[in-house]
């Protein structure tokens, strides 16, 4: 088998898992998951490609294409950059403005993800004051709850502790 025919079988194992596994998962796909799932199963089939020779060669292309879309498709639904930014401006707006009791959220109208911030007990500890709270994040549907601590720097911000 020539090299050339070895890349156009590459090319068609690629395409395929690409989008057999986009299609599998459902209709709560985001195009940051989708993205990741075709860039995770391009770069799996090349490293798989790099693998073995003949049949040995085109089945491990096709297993790191399976393996990278699954890996780039988890990659893409985690939060992105723009979720992060929401997320921290209103955990410092929330921990400075709001009541204890009461809750902030956010959401990022271009991924989905939304989260909120509840701060639960504000005291003050070696002349700072610190807030616990309680933090939720919703990706695809599902919701992670976390609780932490935030004391107030000098400059106004606050750090997690």
């Amino acid at each position: 088998m020539t090299i050339q025919a070895i890349r156009l079988k590459t090319a068609i194992v690629l395409v395929i898992a690409a989008f057999g596994l986009g299609a599998c998962e459902g209709n709560n796909v985001g195009p940051k998951q989708t993205v990741g799932a075709l860039g995770g199963a391009v770069l799996g089939g090349f490293l798989g490609s790099q693998v073995g020779g003949g049949s040995g060669q085109l089945w491990a292309t096709g297993a790191g294409a399976v393996l990278g879309a699954l890996a780039g498709s988890e990659v893409g639904k985690s939060l992105d950059r723009a979720d992060k930014a929401y997320m921290a401006q209103t955990t410092q707006a929330t921990l400075e403005h709001t009541r204890s009791g009461e809750t902030s959220t956010w959401n990022n109208p271009d991924s989905g993800h939304s989260g909120s911030v509840t701060p639960t007990r504000t005291y003050q500890q070696n002349g700072s004051y610190c807030r616990e709270f309680q933090q939720t994040v919703t990706i695809g549907g599902e919701t992670e709850q976390a609780y932490g601590t935030a004391c107030r720097q000098p400059d106004g911000t606050w750090k997690v502790q």
